[in-house]
């Protein structure tokens, strides 16, 4: 059927197709357009207000009250995050030289324990070994004691030669270190040569903590077998080692026996003093930072592993700023002060707080100048901001 018989046969399908084509044909029209234009739309521009600029109400302006920072003069500082290890000298293997098989232990990793207390036992043939050329060197030497005393009353009555004394006296000495080299093997291996066992039991060396275990019931224990002799690792954990990265520019800052505070996110209010003991001679080619280690005593709460902040005070005296205690904003762990912008505006600027001195007053490291301006009460004037 064609389109002209359509539109004769029906009125109402001749509106609809009219319509559609006028449709396509805006359709088509608008399409070519855009497609003919290739400039991008204009940018649209969000203006977006300074989170740190306050303003309030002119008649308000007189209820937060200005203060000109006041300076001081003190030792420079140094921060540096570092961790608590053991003292290498403080750290003792427990070792056993009898190769065999443990058993009965006694003792495990994280165990505090006391110099000579009982560890576990090892069950080894290496010990019926030494027992057996004990006892045989102990035979020897008796004959030829005997043989020595029986040529020197040869000798006497003519008997024998002086050679064939000499010889016998030799024979006596060669039996007697044999003796006691047997007996040195026993102890050792740590056997009693008057009660022999085919065990030998292993004690502690040092009073600590147990830090390093390689060895549990049934395991293999000694060289030959386990691939070593040391079974456990205790450590005196009386003074520790805190060790720090200090990037290579402030190395210079730091010199042997310098005095460092301590301060474990753990425990931050119990700050510990510590010496500078070893500033290290090689740097993290990555990092370009070098390893300082401070020693200090342990108190008892010093756990390896524990995460510190070093605080290391130099010589040479710099001049800091100082405000009020309530001048300072501490909000999400970060310290804020406002300064005056000009009118009923006020910035909040960010500043490093520093240590707290008298009167009720804090150090301002850095982010504030001596002489600027501030405002009295940070948090009256946050809170009048946020309303």
């Amino acid at each position: 059927m064609t389109l002209y018989s359509l539109l004769k046969r029906s009125p109402r399908t001749s509106a609809a197709l009219a319509l559609a084509t006028t449709v396509c044909l805006l359709f088509s029209g608008c399409k070519s357009k855009e497609q003919g234009d290739g400039t991008p739309p204009p940018a649209q521009v969000i203006q977006v207000s300074d989170m740190n600029l306050i303003t309030i109400d002119s008649k308000d302006v007189a209820k937060f009250p200005l203060v000109a920072a006041d300076k001081t003069e003190s030792a420079s500082e140094l921060n540096a995050t570092g961790a608590v290890f053991p003292d290498i000298s403080r750290e003792i293997p427990v070792i056993t030289l009898a190769n065999g098989r443990v058993v009965n232990v006694k003792t495990r990793l994280d165990d505090n324990v006391k110099k000579g207390q009982f560890l576990f036992a090892v069950q080894s043939p290496d010990i019926t070994n030494a027992f057996d050329t004990y006892v045989k060197a102990v035979n020897d030497e008796q004959l030829t004691n005997k043989a020595y005393i029986r040529a020197e009353d040869l000798l006497k009555h003519g008997a024998i030669s002086q050679a064939m004394e000499e010889q016998a006296e030799d024979a006596e000495k060669d039996a007697k270190a044999d003796l006691r080299a047997a007996e040195e093997q026993l102890k050792v291996l740590g056997v009693d040569k008057n009660h022999p066992s085919n065990t030998v039991n292993v004690y502690a060396p040092i009073s600590g903590v147990i830090i390093g275990q390689n060895v549990t019931n049934a395991a293999a224990a000694g060289v030959t077998l386990s691939g070593s002799a040391t079974a456990f690792t205790i450590a005196d954990l009386s003074n520790v080692w805190i060790l720090c990265d200090v990037y290579e520019n402030d190395i210079p800052k730091l010199h042997l026996g310098q005095e460092a505070k301590v301060k474990l996110n753990a425990y931050p209010d119990r700050p510990l003093t510590g010496r500078v003991s070893d500033i290290g001679p090689v740097l993290d080619p990555s990092l370009r930072t070098a390893k300082v280690r401070i020693q200090l005593a342990n108190p008892g709460f010093l756990r390896l592993g524990m995460f510190v902040t070093a605080t290391f005070t130099g010589q040479a005296k710099e001049t800091h700023a100082v405000v009020p205690a309530d001048a300072i904003l501490h909000l999400h762990d970060r310290e804020w002060v406002f300064v005056p912008a000009g009118g009923n505006h006020f910035r909040r600027t960010e500043v490093h707080a520093g240590q707290t001195l008298s009167g009720n007053r804090q150090e301002i490291l850095s982010g504030l100048a001596p002489g600027q301006q501030v405002v009295t009460n940070a948090l009256l004037l946050e809170t009048a901001g946020n309303q």
